[in-house]
């Protein structure tokens, strides 16, 4: 399984997870959007929904019905009620849930560096767990470890 560690260090977070989810489902995968806050979790639905008329992002929010259904699923739980096999954990709380997805995204900012520095610790060493460190620079996404 494979663990993607992203530091927002200012980026949006709606427009990372935009960004991957489109990624993960031009691969024809499945993904799950994990928040704990209900209210990010409608600001994220508004801007999946307005990113074009050609280019919106096709996705439901847990419980509100065709969970199975949806492409890209925006929860407050790690329950992959779409079937996803990707899990983005987009309020920087890491959630041990990750390690039984095929690959995990996890976004985390300033608030969350203490954190995701231990979930990077305890990652260390785990027998089929790769992990990479992604940071922005120049507006781009590069891969720092």
């Amino acid at each position: 399984m494979r663990v993607d560690f992203y530091q927002l260090a200012g980026a949006p977070v709606d427009e990372v997870v935009a960004s991957i989810a489109a990624k993960v489902v031009e691969g024809g995968e499945r993904l799950l959007v994990v928040m704990a806050e209900e209210g990010a979790l409608a600001r994220l639905d508004r801007l999946l929904w307005d990113q074009g008329e050609t280019d919106f992002l096709a996705h439901g929010i847990a419980g509100e019905g065709e969970d199975a259904r949806q492409p890209i699923l925006l929860s407050t739980t790690p329950d992959p009620a779409n079937g996803a096999r990707n899990l983005l954990v987009a309020d920087g709380e890491w959630r041990e849930a990750a390690l039984t997805f095929d690959r995990a995204f996890y976004l985390f900012d300033e608030a969350n560096l203490s954190e995701a520095r231990q979930a990077w610790k305890l990652l260390s060493g785990r027998d089929g767990v790769e992990r990479n460190y992604w940071a922005r620079e120049d507006g781009r996404w590069t891969r720092k470890a």
